[in-house]
């Protein structure tokens, strides 16, 4: 578990909101990952969800508004890389040319999103679970396969 690594790093309250939130993703990740439902573990991992929703919501609202957080140096490279592939199929604009090549490269602001389809599709395990069962016993590499190879 990695909340001893994270115990003590930022002063309160955001250490104890990052805790918190360890926690609860611990819980809920053991829960979802169980190879046998009842009714009671599935309750179990949808309050589970709820807390876990509360965690995250008041680490942006409390947590992310303390700190500034910018791009890492590989998402600053891959963006330049984006850049430079789509400006190689289009003729630059007058406000490109002017702008200098080290200001494209400079990170830019990143803010903690909760309007993920990652988080989002959390919503949907319990529902999952009742209909396919655990999530042991299903895989989605078969369609990926024929996806990929347009077998479909």
């Amino acid at each position: 578990c990695a909340i001893p690594a994270f115990e003590g790093l930022l002063p309160e309250p955001h250490n104890t909101n990052i805790l918190d939130l360890l926690f609860e993703l611990a819980t809920w990740h053991g829960l979802a990952k169980l190879k046998m439902h009842t009714e009671s573990t599935l309750q179990d991992l949808d309050n589970s969800l709820t807390r876990l929703g509360d965690d995250l919501r008041r680490f942006k609202r409390v947590t992310c508004t303390v700190y500034t957080t910018r791009e890492l140096p590989a998402e600053v490279a891959a963006r330049g890389r984006r850049t430079a592939a789509l400006a190689s199929h289009q003729k630059p604009s007058a406000k490109e040319l002017a702008q200098e090549p080290s200001a494209k490269r400079t990170p830019r602001l990143r803010e903690f999103n909760l309007s993920t389809v990652k988080l989002h599709g959390l919503g949907h395990y319990v529902d999952s679970i009742r209909r396919h069962g655990t999530t042991d016993n299903y895989s989605t590499q078969v369609v990926s396969f024929a996806t990929i190879y347009n077998f479909v």
